[in-house]
């Protein structure tokens, strides 16, 4: 069972959790699950499922994705749609709902927020996972790239099977043809009265992306000091050079590889997902009663 459950985040945006159900109850350890940009809560199905075995799991709706709300009419772009509005919402929803000492589990954007979060407010995370996200900087030439990849979606899409086929097979960015990446794309689009469209704005996602694909976040990442699993997928957008930097650079870093997998693994590899982070998370003491 999937619970829906409303959390106010910062600047009063309304956020969409969700909770997957566990006879353990609110006094298991919790587990926050916070996917990428363009991503949603329900990429996460496959991995909550198992998690929620003796734990709380929560997976969020980021603000602009999903069934959450985006930014209020008229607030300025860049602070509404920032790092320190994401932290601020991960923030909120631990708090809100309980969950502290968390585990944190995040994927690319989603990492990102996990680790800014768990080195600005250690006391509310117990561990975290960062999958296939990196600390260098990304650059101007990275963000020109993304700008011209959303001017060649060929919106509106007339069905959803158009939309999977797309983005797996005919999208320039798709060397060879992928049926994972197409399915995880077709999950975020909707229905509307001329075709498929994204759930959420093309625009707002790439303000969400100027906010910090220009900066290193190595400083940040050093002062995470509660464990944290390093995850790579072997055909994902984290190297493995920059990888074991980063475990080395995590006070408390461990690392695990997902072959066979690209960028979107939690949502295109959840059985080979859990074997890279199970023996991690039996290495945590019980965070509660």
């Amino acid at each position: 069972m999937v619970q829906r459950i409303d959390v106010t985040g910062a600047d009063g945006v309304r956020l969409a959790a969700w909770e997957f159900g566990s006879a353990a109850g609110a006094a298991a350890p919790g587990v926050l699950l916070l996917h990428g940009l363009m991503g949603r809560a329900h990429h996460w199905a496959g991995t909550a499922r198992w998690l929620a075995e003796g734990r709380r799991v929560i997976a969020l709706d980021q603000r602009g994705h999903g069934h959450s709300g985006r930014p209020p009419a008229g607030a300025d772009p860049a602070a509404a749609l920032g790092r320190e509005a994401f932290v601020a919402d991960a923030e909120a929803v631990i708090e809100q709902l309980g969950l502290a000492p968390v585990v944190l589990i995040g994927h690319s954007m989603g990492a990102l927020t996990g680790w800014q979060l768990a080195a600005r407010r250690p006391d509310l995370v117990a561990a975290l996972v960062i999958l296939d996200m990196r600390a260098s900087a990304l650059g101007e030439a990275s963000q020109r790239d993304w700008e011209d990849w959303f001017r060649r979606w060929p919106l509106p899409f007339p069905s959803q099977d158009a939309a999977r086929r797309w983005f797996g097979e005919d999208d320039p960015r798709v060397e060879r043809p992928d049926p994972g990446r197409g399915a995880f794309f077709a999950d975020v689009m909707r229905e509307t009265p001329d075709g498929w469209r994204p759930l959420f704005s093309r625009r707002q996602m790439l303000t969400a992306r100027e906010t910090w694909v220009h900066d290193a976040h190595w400083d940040e990442l050093a002062q995470v000091t509660c464990p944290t699993l390093v995850v790579r997928a072997l055909d994902g957008e984290l190297g493995r050079a920059e990888a074991q930097e980063m475990v080395r650079v995590l006070p408390s870093g461990y690392y695990a590889e997902v072959p066979d997998a690209g960028h979107y693994l939690h949502h295109t590899h959840p059985t080979a997902c859990r074997a890279a982070l199970e023996p991690f998370l039996r290495t945590l003491q019980p965070v509660r009663g």
